[in-house]
């Protein structure tokens, strides 16, 4: 099968791909990807007749696959359901900014510094869509994009959660300020912890990567860097679980409020 090859921000992507695992492949079937095929092995998950519904319903292809078709593609976790898909569609920064202001909502934006771990990306997103975050935004290189590792770890977040892939996170962030958004990152080591400042204001918390953090220039973009005290030995937090606890204090911070 010859696979073609479109472009989007800079960055040349597959015309399909593979998402496996039983949320993924549920989530992108309810969330209206575009679906090719989908492939079960009868024997490994209950729960597989749910897939087999709601293909069924929108007239998606179902094939019947042996073991050795799942261990040999997939990692471990497929629970042996699997989908031919096109990507997941990513969207231009204007329209995702433009979303919470048709739900006349606080904008609460999530910016994604060079983020490499798919299975950060996919926990990240998944934080996402539970505290009903408005949209993230990627950039193109040094950064990992939407497959199937992240679709995989979002637990099919990744079906609902808008996604802007920038060529530049600093002109980004700029086109962010110039729409009243307040730009706070997350850096350990700063004095400021979360609850020292007001978030229930239109936000968007930037995220550095899983080694370096912010990069100089983004760090110098944003109007405030927090952090999260720690009282441990250990000093520091993976990315994606830094980035939930933040957004679900942004969360808390509105419900209280509301």
């Amino acid at each position: 099968m010859k696979i073609k090859k479109t472009g989007q921000a800079g960055k040349s992507r597959l015309a399909e791909e593979w998402i496996y695992g039983l949320n993924p492949v549920l989530e992108a079937i309810r969330g209206g990807r575009a679906i090719k095929a989908v492939y079960i092995y009868s024997g490994r998950h209950e729960k597989a007749t749910i897939i087999r519904e709601e293909s069924e319903k929108r007239g998606i292809p179902l094939k019947t696959a042996d073991s050795n078709f799942f261990d040999s593609r997939f990692p471990k976790g497929h629970q042996g359901i699997a989908a031919r898909v096109s990507p997941k569609a990513y969207i231009g920064l204007e329209e995702l900014l433009n979303i919470p202001v048709k739900k006349n909502e606080t904008p609460l934006l999530l910016v994604l510094d060079c983020i490499e771990d798919p299975r950060n990306l996919g926990a990240i997103l998944r934080s996402a869509e539970a505290a009903g975050v408005h949209g993230v935004v990627l950039q193109s290189y040094r950064s990992v994009g939407l497959g199937p590792e992240a679709s995989k770890a979002s637990a099919g977040a990744v079906e609902y959660v808008p996604v802007s892939m920038v060529t530049n996170i600093k002109h980004a962030i700029s086109e962010m300020k110039e729409s009243g958004i307040t730009i706070v990152g997350a850096e350990a080591g700063s004095k400021l912890s979360p609850w020292d400042i007001d978030l229930d204001i239109p936000v968007a918390l930037v995220i550095g990567s899983e080694g370096k953090g912010l990069r100089k220039t983004v760090r110098e973009s944003c109007d405030f860097i927090i952090s999260l005290p720690m009282k441990g030995k250990v000093n520091s937090l993976n990315a994606s679980v830094a980035a939930g606890i933040l957004i679900f204090e942004i969360l808390h911070q509105r419900t209280k409020k509301s």
